[in-house]
């Protein structure tokens, strides 16, 4: 019983995460309309999450937290730019330019690619004379062809009060067709760049975990270097000052949210689940994150809910994203069966050795 309580944990785990994902997805589109800058709006998530972190992982791990080398360091220098400044810049500036539930959708393509860039370094394998080979590829090809109708077929609204709401939004700020064309492909080119540091993130969190396995200290360093990185490109660019003063309670509350839940708490259960579990897995529940931030988007926000890039898309995506997960789990049971087979042909050899020893001790030369 407890064994099963033990195996369910790491899920349950992902579906809080991805549940406070979305929240925070949904209130970074809110001030991002506002008009509050993507690199502060980065700087001050991370810098929370460095600080909300920190006293938790010093009390907590002062006991079991290995020397931290230069080695290390620099690791988690690279996780910052892959997993935490480079990949939330780009995923912001997808979510204004597109919209929360595409940008969600979108990042169901994660699991997919984790999986690929996972097959060179041997972390995944794949058998092709096996059922569960053949439906890793036929999952793999299913969510790439979705990912495509994602970024090729918008298709029309199948919200008509969403589609007015919108129009008079843009029709108020001024922005022409052509206008919301180019931010729409600028926001799309983002959230595949995006996409592709963050299932980086996934396979170099794997090898982070086994070198330095304290993943409070390692998210609280990872946020800071975060942090820093942030605040280094947003002066660099040339902004003023003012852009980092807070303005409205809605601005504070996302901030404190995303840094202390979004890049705090979520960033360690991420790093335990792939310590757990895997990458492929952890990056696997990426899908729930669109579902349950349509559920808030569409009737609260009034985001266009398109049937190709929101609908179709993400459907075929997630039908692959399983099949894959299925292949997975089947290879895992048939490694379990082959480890159980060996074991037990070990126990039905280890008499014979034990003759074999007594005879030899009692009929010395």
């Amino acid at each position: 019983m407890a064994r099963g309580g033990e195996e369910w944990k790491p899920f349950m785990a992902m579906v809080g995460v991805d549940l406070a994902f979305a929240v925070v997805n949904i209130l970074l589109k809110k001030v991002l309309d506002e008009g509050m800058d993507h690199l502060v709006l980065v700087t001050y998530r991370l810098s929370i999450s460095a600080i909300f972190l920190a006293p938790i992982a010093y009390f907590w791990e002062r006991d079991s937290r290995p020397r931290l080398t230069l080695r290390i360091l620099c690791y988690l220098f690279l996780s910052a730019i892959i997993g935490a400044s480079l990949t939330q810049y780009l995923f912001l500036l997808g979510i204004q330019y597109t919209s929360a539930t595409f940008s969600c959708a979108f990042i169901n393509m994660v699991p997919v690619l984790t999986f690929l860039m996972a097959l060179p370094f041997g972390i995944e394998a794949v058998n092709l004379k096996c059922n569960s080979g053949r439906a890793k590829v036929i999952g793999t090809l299913v969510c790439i062809g979705g990912g495509a109708l994602l970024t090729l077929y918008k298709g029309p609204s199948l919200f008509e009060n969403s589609h007015v709401t919108n129009r008079m939004m843009d029709s108020t700020i001024g922005i022409s067709s052509a206008k919301k064309a180019e931010r729409w492909t600028i926001g799309t080119i983002a959230l595949v760049i995006g996409t592709l540091s963050w299932s980086s993130w996934f396979l170099l969190q794997s090898s982070i975990g086994k070198r330095y396995p304290c993943q409070y200290s390692s998210t609280a360093i990872m946020s800071f270097f975060g942090a820093i990185q942030s605040a280094i490109l947003s002066f660099s660019t040339g902004s003023h000052f003012s852009v980092w003063i807070l303005r409205g309670w809605i601005q504070v509350a996302t901030v404190m949210f995303a840094g202390m839940v979004g890049s705090g708490l979520g960033y360690v259960t991420m790093s335990w689940c792939v310590k757990k579990r895997g990458p492929v897995f952890t990056a696997a529940f990426s899908p729930l994150v669109q579902i349950m931030a349509a559920m808030i988007d569409i009737p609260v926000l009034h985001e266009r809910f398109y049937l190709g890039s929101s609908l179709l898309g993400s459907i075929a995506v997630i039908i692959g994203l399983y099949i894959l997960l299925w292949g997975k789990k089947k290879e895992m049971q048939n490694f379990a069966t082959k480890l159980a087979q060996e074991a037990e042909e070990n126990k039905t050899q280890e008499p014979h050795l034990q003759v074999i020893t007594v005879s030899s001790d009692s009929h010395p030369s």
